[in-house]
């Protein structure tokens, strides 16, 4: 052909990092600190409910909202966790995954020419999907070394174009953890200048220190704020591809309304188990945060010992290092030597960035392994300070 067949919109976007350095990690045989997934199953009984419900029949289409009881899982755990009284009738919809939510949001919600305002390093699928709605991104830089919000510059951000901010709390790749103060700030603002707000809350069970506060639970909010989680991160079965939205009924509508385009419905057998996930005791999720804290501490420790500087996160379960104390400039380079060179992936940060000098220098490390793992990886990584 004499002419590039990819669509203008997807100009630029590349394949996936993840893709990349996780096809990295297998040909070189490396530990792969690099794609944020477990590498253990999560509970035995709600990996059991699956298999029950695959063998009592439930493997065809679910209704396109998700199952009734999935639904009212997600509403009871928006109560119990937050105090948010959700209809799980007309103000939830299941999807696969976060992703598909965070793309049928923007493309139910966005249209051409307008301005999506977005916390940058910003989450890949991000750009992309602002892209494929005809959006036009607009970054507001966290920077190291604590990654805080500047509430003057999202201010400064919105223009007569902006429609929506997209906000990742807890943050990925940072682990930031936005305070009461900022999202107040983000609240304000969103009333002052009539704007929506898409809301990515992945990591909500998975910070340390600091609780994590949903911006739709703030006054004002709840009418103009889709709320969006999943059950991969939280329950270790990212591959079952379970998410949600939740907000109110006329934005959940425009949600569905793309998303019946995209997958339609999905999961059929894996949605009773959630349901069974979302229900267990206070137990588990307290566990889930001890344990990943205990592990962020073991690997920002161990990565420090090599000579890395290491901001150690609020939230997440990704650990934020800078490369110039070990003779790199470019976190790119350092994580595409780094497989031949000790057996080890990570991400770089500047592929989260349209101001890829802000994080040229820093690149990412998962933590949600097993301890071995991390060990393993450490003892493979001290070979850099030699």
């Amino acid at each position: 052909m004499s002419r590039d067949p990819l669509a203008a919109r997807l100009q630029g976007l590349g394949t996936t990092i993840f893709a990349e350095m996780s096809a990295l990690a297998v040909a070189t045989g490396s530990v792969n600190l690099g794609q944020g997934f477990p590498d253990t199953d999560g509970p035995t009984e709600v990996s059991e409910a699956a298999v029950r419900a695959i063998r009592a029949g439930q493997n065809q289409y679910p209704p396109g909202r998700g199952i009734a009881d999935l639904r009212v899982a997600i509403a009871e755990h928006q109560q119990r966790f937050y105090g948010l009284s959700v209809d799980p009738d007309t103000e939830i919809i299941v999807t696969t995954g976060a992703t598909e939510a965070v793309a049928a949001a923007l493309l139910g919600l966005v249209n051409p020419g307008d301005e999506v305002i977005a916390l940058e390093p910003f989450y890949d699928s991000y750009s992309a999907c602002i892209a494929m709605a005809g959006g036009r991104r607009v970054p507001v830089t966290l920077r190291a070394p604590d990654f805080r919000l500047d509430v003057d510059r999202l201010r400064g951000a919105v223009s007569e174009r902006t429609r929506l901010i997209l906000l990742n709390t807890p943050h990925n790749p940072t682990g930031t953890v936005l305070t009461r103060d900022e999202l107040q700030a983000v609240a304000d603002l969103a009333i002052e200048r009539d704007l929506l707000v898409v809301t990515d809350e992945v990591y909500e069970h998975m910070t340390y220190d600091v609780a994590h506060l949903p911006l739709a639970s703030l006054p004002g909010m709840g009418e103009r704020t889709v709320t969006i989680s999943s059950a991969g991160k939280t329950f270790a079965f990212t591959g079952w591809k379970i998410g949600w939205a939740v907000g109110p009924q006329e934005l959940v509508h425009a949600v569905l309304m793309a998303k019946q385009f995209l997958t339609f419905v999905s999961g059929a057998p894996f949605q009773p188990a959630i349901a069974t996930a979302l229900r267990l005791p206070a137990s588990y999720f307290d566990g889930l945060r001890d344990s990943l804290q205990d592990k962020r501490d073991r690997l920002c420790a161990g990565l420090r010992d090599v000579g890395f500087e290491v901001f150690s996160p609020a939230g997440t379960y990704f650990a934020t290092a800078d490369v110039r104390p070990l003779g790199y400039d470019d976190g790119v380079d350092f994580c595409r030597d780094l497989p031949t060179r000790c057996g080890v992936v990570a991400i770089p940060h500047q592929v989260f960035y349209d101001d890829v000098e802000a994080g040229r220098p820093l690149v990412r490390f998962a933590f949600c392994k097993r301890d071995e793992v991390l060990d393993e990886a450490l003892n493979r990584l001290k070979t850099l300070a030699g």
